[in-house]
């Protein structure tokens, strides 16, 4: 229910109207607070597969580059929102629309930093960058492609990244992944607050009401933190020697073009593009009962893409909308943007503190495992209501079956394509490109009457 107190229902439904501060402010940072733990994660599961440390020194680069990139997630989401609620020009669809770090480029950027790729984090950072100008100039003609991607594709490629996410959720909940693994990797010491994450999440989730079930995830990774604390699986001395300000590098790791990986960002702009829509749209819906405008859908791509293009310069990784703050604009039934734009900042200030990355960097991996098991598996919940507006007739039923196939066994045997070269293998082995690429073409080629 919303808070009448906070204004007329006029005014609720108004993007600029501003609420009295003393209630503005906390609203803001209710809105980081929903989606905290899902900005900072890909980032952390970018450092663990690029061989940096988690929560130590251990790993190729180390604990100084985990907390930067973490940094960078929280600096340039602020960012990335500001140009949504404030905007630039045509850039940025003026609306409540809070951006973060998306999950949906995790499952490309893995390979692209991991054994596969040779480019590392350089030929990653200028891929986010490079895609990010791509995704701009999407802004020019989304509404016109989306005929293109109806909730058969759509559905297919959320539930997709959901499943190539699920592992690395297991992976770490169990003590990490191969490369950064421990000698306990799978006890019971491992599982137990991972188990405690997982279980207080649903408790929260199920039986609590208002914006305590929207961060239930946050409230089970404190849950988690603090039992792995008694178990002596924390270690703060990260924090001791972090530094209290710190701005951005441009190119920190320098610039390195790999086609692979700017293809692949591409591609998957495509795809954060469409969900921005949805996202633009169902802020209007929810929030001001009107559909929103091409001007409102268009600045929102132009800000999602310019977003992610900044990000890449100087270390951060892709940015999208982040759907949890939608539903969270639904809840209160505030469209304000201004409430979103201190949101942003307090993101931004945060982004300039080193000892806030710091200490997210103490959280044990096993930890976040065991919250990241329930944001994939909701990723993976999330492309099976989308493909539930299917009409699931015979054609459309072998354009699934097809596409899910191939790119499911390819994530599940990724050496069936050793020969086919470093690029190809970066592409494809996510299994996401191929299932885009084949529902994609088999949706536009195949005639409607073959269903019956």
């Amino acid at each position: 229910m919303a808070d009448i107190s906070i204004g007329t229902p006029a005014q609720m439904r108004d993007p600029d109207y501003m609420p009295p501060l003393a209630k503005a402010v906390p609203l803001g940072i209710q809105h980081v607070l929903a989606m905290f733990v899902s900005n900072v994660t890909p980032a952390i599961i970018v450092c663990g597969a690029a061989g940096i440390g988690f929560g130590s020194d251990q790993g190729a680069l180390g604990f100084p580059d985990m907390t930067y990139m973490i940094q960078m997630s929280m600096l340039f989401a602020g960012i990335a929102t500001l140009f949504q609620t404030i905007g630039i020009g045509p850039v940025g669809a003026r609306l409540p629309i809070v951006q973060g770090t998306s999950f949906a480029f995790v499952p490309i950027m893995i390979p692209a930093v991991a054994g596969l790729g040779t480019a590392g984090l350089a030929g990653l950072m200028t891929g986010v960058m490079l895609g990010g100008v791509f995704h701009f100039f999407l802004g020019f003609v989304v509404g016109r492609i989306r005929y293109a991607l109806p909730p058969l594709v759509t559905g297919l490629i959320v539930l997709m990244i959901g499943l190539a996410l699920v592992k690395v959720g297991i992976q770490y909940a169990a003590g990490g992944v191969p490369k950064m693994g421990t000698p306990a990797f799978g006890s019971l010491a491992m599982w137990t607050p991972a188990l405690v994450v997982v279980l207080v999440t649903l408790a929260i989730k199920f039986f609590a009401r208002g914006f305590l079930a929207v961060a239930a995830v946050l409230v089970g990774i404190i849950a988690g933190y603090v039992v792995a604390w008694t178990m002596g699986q924390v270690n703060f001395s990260s924090i001791a020697r972090a530094g209290v300000f710190s701005v951005p590098v441009p190119f920190k790791w320098g610039f390195e073009f790999n086609l692979a990986i700017v293809l692949g960002m591409c591609f998957m702009a495509i795809v954060s593009a469409i969900e921005t829509v949805g996202d633009c749209s169902g802020i209007t819906k929810g929030g001001a009962g009107r559909e929103a405008t091409d001007k409102e859908i268009s600045g929102a791509t132009f800000a999602d893409g310019a977003g992610t293009a900044v990000a890449g310069i100087f270390g951060g990784l892709p940015n999208t909308s982040f759907s949890q703050n939608v539903g969270l604009i639904a809840m209160t039934g505030l469209m304000s943007r201004h409430v979103v734009t201190i949101g942003a900042v307090f993101l931004i200030v945060c982004g300039f503190i080193p000892k806030i990355g710091a200490a997210i960097n103490t959280v044990p991996i096993n930890v976040l495992g065991g919250g990241v098991i329930v944001m994939f598996g909701m990723v993976c919940a999330s492309g099976v209501n989308m493909l539930s507006e299917v009409k699931w007739n015979r054609r459309n039923m072998v354009i699934f079956a097809t596409a899910l196939s191939v790119s499911l066994g390819l994530q599940l045997e990724p050496s069936a394509l050793q020969h086919v070269g470093q690029t190809a293998q970066i592409l494809l082995t996510s299994g996401l490109l191929p299932a885009a690429a084949i529902a994609i073409v088999l949706n536009l080629v195949l005639p409607e009457d073959l269903a019956e």
